[in-house]
């Protein structure tokens, strides 16, 4: 289309054990949680809480040593976060309207992880773009529905049509944006197994390695790879092919710079106790599922690195003596302030033409597509920290051209201080925006610089967005 671990502390909780404590070598760190408890999560006999003391769960127990110091369904999963020390929890309490950018402590920003466990009341246009932006930004995002038709307040929303409305009506990305969708299914008595998989950071994670889960009526996920290539299952039926595009019960995805992970029933993560009069199931301790373990790991690979908190403990170090943190180093970068600022670009190249959708949100850069010899710039300068021997570079790159068979007529260039880290051409078409990763072997101040250059003949057109650069 032409253009316009470790210091250990050996704890058992839900017959699992888990390692507590931060490496000698390492920061302190805090994984901020935030707990929805907004759209009617303890609505009939649901009671999907940590405690009942909202939002902070320590003005019930400050010191709790087991899933009946507080109060709620998931205490078992709250307590055994909170007795690692290295997670802050919060709930959104009900009434509450999830925001993302605003002034309020429970304010999405403040957070590195929103877990929404099973909803049952719609959510707002403006919380659906919150949740995104959030996302998009860095955020880990856990969502946990039912089966169909498990609308437990009534109001014609159950989590399943709650959930596939956010991906598919946000505002941001409508376009299939964590490459799965809830199926529309009620599935009985199942244990699910986990894939095989040494590597996984949810499989084979802090808190023990997943065999698998367990259904009590619940629901799966069906997998787009062709709308975002990070789309995995980890936990499938039996009768479906383990890694298939069908019969996942637990998912996960990367949007943005952020993480997602999807969840197919509540049951898993109940742990049999809660406010009087809920009749409840303890699927946290069901050793048909080794359910704790997924949450746990699950919940840590999504808050990432968390917050770094000073000036309690010895930052991290390297072997050039530094700190090196994993601080997005951008300004801007997918571009949403509407201008090109801090980036230095060519004319008219940040762009929120709606010929091509952004990946995230509704602007992009837009190198090229002139059918004409032309050339496109985009560039930011950057500071690695000191600490840091290299940083690694994420962007979303989608190619769209004219031009056929297997000649590279047009090209992009990726270069960092003068350094060509990649190149991409018109052979690398695609429909889709391909998440791209390089690795920058400099520190300092060094300058990332995306060149598009055209021929005379076809159009070619380069669209990045949701670009990062972190030291690593």
């Amino acid at each position: 289309m032409l253009k316009r671990a470790l210091l250990a502390v050996v704890l058992m909780t839900a017959g699992i054990t888990y390692l507590a404590g931060a490496a000698t070598s390492q920061a302190a760190a805090v994984h901020r949680v935030l707990f929805d408890n907004s759209k009617a999560e303890t609505a009939g006999n649901a009671d999907w809480i940590i405690s009942t003391s909202q939002p902070d769960p320590l003005g019930q127990n400050a010191n709790p040593t087991s899933e009946t110091s507080w109060t709620g369904a998931l205490s078992a999963w709250g307590v055994a976060l909170q007795r690692t020390g290295q997670y802050s929890l919060k709930t959104l309490p009900a009434g509450s309207t999830i925001t993302y950018g605003g002034s309020g402590a429970l304010d999405l920003k403040n957070f590195d992880e929103f877990v929404m466990p099973e909803p049952n009341a719609p959510l707002s246009a403006a919380e659906k773009s919150a949740i995104m932006r959030f996302v998009q930004a860095g955020g880990g995002f856990f969502l946990i529905v039912d089966h169909t038709a498990s609308d437990r307040n009534n109001d014609g929303w159950d989590s399943v049509r709650i959930a596939n409305d956010l991906m598919s009506n946000n505002g941001v990305d409508n376009t299939d944006p964590f490459g799965f969708s809830v199926d529309v299914n009620n599935i009985g008595t199942e244990n699910p197994v986990a894939i095989s998989s040494t590597t996984d950071p949810v499989v084979n994670g802090p808190f023990g390695k997943v065999r698998g889960s367990i259904i009590r009526n619940g629901s799966t996920q069906t997998l787009h790879p062709a709308d975002n290539a990070s789309v995995k299952g980890l936990v499938y039926r039996s009768g479906f092919t383990p890694g298939g595009n069908t019969g996942a019960f637990f998912t996960t995805a990367t949007f943005g710079s952020g993480r997602v992970a999807v969840w197919g029933d509540s049951s898993p993560i109940d742990d049999g106790t809660g406010q009087s009069g809920n009749t409840l199931y303890d699927g946290w301790n069901d050793t048909a599922g080794t359910n704790a373990a997924l949450a746990l790991n699950a919940t840590a690979w999504l808050a990432g690195t968390g917050t770094t908190t000073p000036p309690t403990s010895t930052p991290p170090t390297t072997p050039g003596g530094g700190t090196c943190g994993g601080a997005e180093l951008f300004g801007n970068p997918g571009f949403e302030t509407g201008s090109a600022s801090p980036w230095t670009a060519t004319s008219g190249v940040v762009s929120n033409d709606t010929s091509y959708a952004a990946h995230g949100g509704s602007w992009k850069a837009w190198l090229n597509g002139y059918g004409s010899a032309h050339t496109d710039t985009l560039s930011q300068t950057v500071t690695i920290p000191s600490g840091c021997t290299r940083a690694t570079l994420t962007f979303w790159l989608r190619v769209d051209t004219d031009e056929t068979g297997s000649t590279a007529y047009d090209k992009l260039t990726v270069a960092a201080g003068g350094t060509t880290l990649a190149t991409y051409s018109n052979v690398d078409a695609a429909t889709t925006y391909q998440q791209r990763t390089l690795t920058v072997n400099a520190t300092g101040s060094v300058t990332i610089t995306f060149t598009g250059v055209e021929g005379s003949k076809l159009a070619t057109s380069f669209l990045l967005d949701d670009l990062s650069i972190k030291g690593a």
